[in-house]
């Protein structure tokens, strides 16, 4: 659909292969505002794959018919013409569109991107409902939790999602579930574009190849996803939304590191009841380890068992009156790692810059690293002490 008298020459010259012959323009008397509209002027109307909107067509009319079609018709491939201007990209990307097609496009350009979107509409035409990843398994979901804020959390997801990405580059995500007030840009000293919340929406939803689209690339080869700008976007996803976001990553990626918010949310419990790992993080004072406990307590009750569970102790400084001893006991389980207060994991923090992903070596940096081997060695049954202890009462 298009005002440009050459543009329909230019695509019947570059569908080549099997799409010689299959190029139709648009003749109908008004410009349609309905997939129907457009369906209803073919001969066949099954046949129809790729829909070229512009140049021309007004945007806001072309986004409105690309979103028409994402929800009716998600099989069609819809193709933006127009500039790449980072604008118009974004809108169109939201709106569903499956690739912009640039005015100025040589023959070969257009001939790859006609045949990439064919493919997709056949694919999606014939994948089943349900995603499995590359090789037919999933890649492994690490939820990384506490029941409080401020126990270095998100130091922990960072340095953990780092690690993986030295052994599996590009395979690697970080999510930040803290919808209100995570920072996992600022630990990774990155400013994304996109965020959660443009993750769960639109066609990001629905084809994991758009949804690659709105991860941040780090220097590590590691991709995050970012909590919204806005804390009041929270409210607006669901839990739903994060079990299909994970999803759609464990499908892609082998690393899924959830940095999830204090307590334990709605979206926390969807991220925990996709994990196949919890990494439970707590502070060496008291009301942190009581909240543990009871966290632990809860999530017991609710049979939220992982396949495997990491006890993590960090910034840990023994000389303030509570012993491993103490913390273990209250737990009724053994402490995994310790990660020993440090004035390098605070200079990495404030630097934005993992201790992982440097050369910094020390006590720290080692837990750290003995956190991540974890991961693939085998893991002893936790000791266990009876029935809870009571500190600091």
């Amino acid at each position: 659909m298009t005002d440009d008298a050459a543009l329909p020459g230019r695509l019947r010259s570059a569908a080549t292969g099997q799409l010689d012959g299959v190029v139709h323009q648009w003749q109908g008397a008004r410009l349609p505002v309905w997939p129907a509209d457009i369906r209803n002027e073919l001969a066949e109307p099954g046949d129809l794959d790729v829909v070229v909107l512009g140049p021309g067509m007004p945007l806001d009319l072309a986004l409105a018919l690309t979103t028409k079609f994402e929800a009716e018709s998600p099989d069609v491939a819809v193709l933006l013409a127009a500039p790449a201007d980072p604008g118009v990209v974004l809108s169109a990307l939201r709106a569903g569109a499956r690739d912009l097609l640039e005015p100025d496009a040589d023959a070969p350009a257009i001939t790859a991107l006609l045949h990439r979107a064919v493919g997709s509409a056949g694919r999606r035409r014939s994948a089943p409902s349900d995603q499995t990843a590359p090789g037919g398994r999933a890649g492994r979901v690490i939820a990384v939790v506490s029941p409080k804020g401020g126990v270095g959390k998100t130091t922990v997801a960072s340095n953990l999602a780092i690690g993986f990405a030295k052994s599996a580059p590009h395979g690697t995500v970080l999510v930040d579930l803290d919808l209100q007030f995570g920072d996992v840009g600022s630990a990774l000293a990155i400013t994304p574009e996109h965020s959660v919340y443009d993750a769960v929406h639109g066609p990001a939803r629905r084809d994991t190849m758009v949804l690659k689209t709105f991860l941040s690339a780090h220097p590590s080869g590691l991709y995050a996803l970012c909590s919204p700008d806005s804390p009041a976007a929270a409210a607006e996803l669901t839990g739903d939304d994060v079990t299909h976001l994970l999803e759609q990553l464990a499908s892609q990626y082998r690393y899924v590191v959830v940095d999830t918010a204090p307590g334990l949310s709605d979206h926390t419990l969807a991220a925990l009841d996709k994990a196949t790992d919890f990494v439970f993080v707590s502070g060496p004072d008291v009301p942190g380890v009581r909240g543990m406990r009871k966290e632990l307590d809860v999530l017991a009750e609710l049979g939220m068992h992982p396949l495997k569970r990491h006890m993590v102790l960090n910034s840990a400084d023994f000389k303030a009156g509570i012993t491993l001893r103490d913390v273990e006991s209250a737990l009724g389980t053994s402490i995994d790692v310790v990660i020993p207060h440090s004035r390098a994991v605070a200079l990495s923090t404030n630097q934005g810059s993992p201790l992982l992903y440097g050369t910094a070596r020390g006590p720290a940096t080692k837990a750290f690293q003995k956190l991540l081997a974890r991961f693939v060695a085998p893991i002893a049954s936790p000791r266990r002490y009876g029935p809870r202890h009571r500190i600091g009462a």
